[in-house]
């Protein structure tokens, strides 16, 4: 395998909140950027007059080109790819990736939910798949217009197979040159399931509820719900042996507190009448609570509830 060098050509595929930050933040650090979605809008506008992003961070910023059409990667292809766009469509995104990865690109799991990466192991080959897990809330105010209600670096990723090391480095440090400070991390399992757990008490209750994460917060009755919530996933992941670390649970209520009147994407998504990521999250607490012998009442419920509204 040729040496990793460091990484100038990225593609990021979805122009969503994620994926506009993403994109704004690399070409802002003097990176070639390709954003890739089906929306026409989003790319256009990303492109001129550029993506703009305030709140917590303040940046303006084009990107180098746009796409409406994963597949024309091939024309030009990136070093790195990407994904910032719902788990959902993971094995449609990973099988047209497929048609033209080589040896010397990487693939990103730059998203939300429990097990994405493996995924994409299951069409791509698992020396190209690195996991990422991110530490911000946001929102897409209008096209290529991202609100950011909170950031809390460091965000951390890890490659699947020890020989995506040496990339991996490469592609935390290309973050983190470019203002989003990165890490990469033996433990990348434990980091996922850290920011899981607080997705799976703060984002199905919201989409139920129609509350944004403040409200929520505020909300003694509705907070017992949370409460709940992370308290199973704690469980959970311990019966897991998942490293949480011992002062979790009051980290993670500190970390919901503060994370501003924010509507989680999951809320947005059922506004929007849009699939939601839920199977990811809470589906993925109830699937290794059952593994481990673990009853998951609460997340069981929570999830159902969302899967109701889904069809709606």
């Amino acid at each position: 395998m040729n040496q990793v060098k460091e990484f100038k050509k990225f593609a990021v595929i979805g122009a969503g909140p994620v994926g506009c930050i993403v994109s704004g933040f690399l070409a802002s650090g003097g990176n070639d950027v390709t954003l890739c979605d089906i929306v026409p809008e989003l790319v256009q506008t990303a492109l001129d007059p550029g993506i703009k992003i305030d709140g917590a961070e303040e940046l303006e910023q084009k990107v180098t080109r746009g796409l409406t059409n994963v597949a024309d990667l091939a024309n030009d292809p990136p070093e790195v790819i990407i994904i910032t766009v719902k788990a959902t469509v993971l094995h449609l995104i990973a099988s047209t990736i497929a048609d033209f990865i080589n040896d010397d690109m990487y693939v990103v799991s730059w998203q939300n939910g429990i097990d994405t990466e493996l995924v994409l192991a299951e069409t791509l080959d698992r020396e190209r798949i690195i996991r990422a897990v991110v530490n911000f809330g946001c929102g897409l105010v209008k096209p290529a217009h991202v609100h950011m209600a909170f950031h809390h670096p460091p965000h951390y990723l890890k490659e699947l197979e020890p020989a995506g090391k040496e990339a991996a480095l490469k592609i935390a440090e290309a973050f983190s040159k470019s203002g989003l400070p990165t890490e990469r991390t033996e433990s990348i399992i434990d980091m996922v399931w850290r920011k899981s757990i607080m997705n799976a008490c703060m984002n199905p209750v919201c989409a139920v509820t129609g509350l944004t994460m403040a409200e929520t917060v505020r909300d003694p009755i509705v907070f017992q719900i949370v409460d709940n919530l992370i308290k199973e996933g704690v469980k959970v992941a311990r019966a897991n042996e998942i490293g949480l670390g011992w002062k979790y649970y009051p980290y993670a209520i500190n970390y919901i507190k503060t994370a501003g009147d924010h509507k989680p994407s999951m809320l947005v998504d059922i506004e929007n009448q849009r699939r939601t990521e839920v199977d990811f999250i809470n589906g993925k607490i109830v699937e290794y609570g059952r593994q481990a012998g673990i009853e998951t009442p609460h997340n069981l419920m929570i999830r159902a509830l969302v899967k109701a509204l889904e069809p709606k």
